[in-house]
């Protein structure tokens, strides 16, 4: 299991621990995911996402799954997100038609 955020796509940073006597050792910075779920208002479901806690206040922040989803990029979802993100547009382009 890597440790990526599945909406954000966040992953670990490389950086250095710098001793009193400036010394850098190398080390990581890893991200802090959680595993939540997520329920989805237009689809009716929940879904189990191992997501970082700011993103779990961004979509808080957006209105929830639906809408945050619908405007992410596909760039930084995971596999299991894009695959919710297409259900997603198809429910909501099937309630738009009518």
């Amino acid at each position: 299991m890597s440790r990526r955020c599945e909406l954000t796509g966040i992953g670990p940073m490389v950086g250095h621990n710098v001793s009193h006597s400036n010394i850098k050792t190398k080390r990581r910075f890893l991200p802090s995911l959680k595993t939540v779920k997520v329920s989805s208002d237009t689809l009716g479901q929940t879904f189990s996402l191992r997501i970082s806690n700011a993103a779990l206040r961004t979509l808080d922040y957006k209105g929830g799954l639906d809408a945050f989803i619908v405007k992410a990029r596909d760039e930084n979802l995971s596999i299991a997100a894009q695959r919710i993100k297409r259900q997603v547009k198809a429910k909501l382009a099937e309630q738009a038609a009518a």
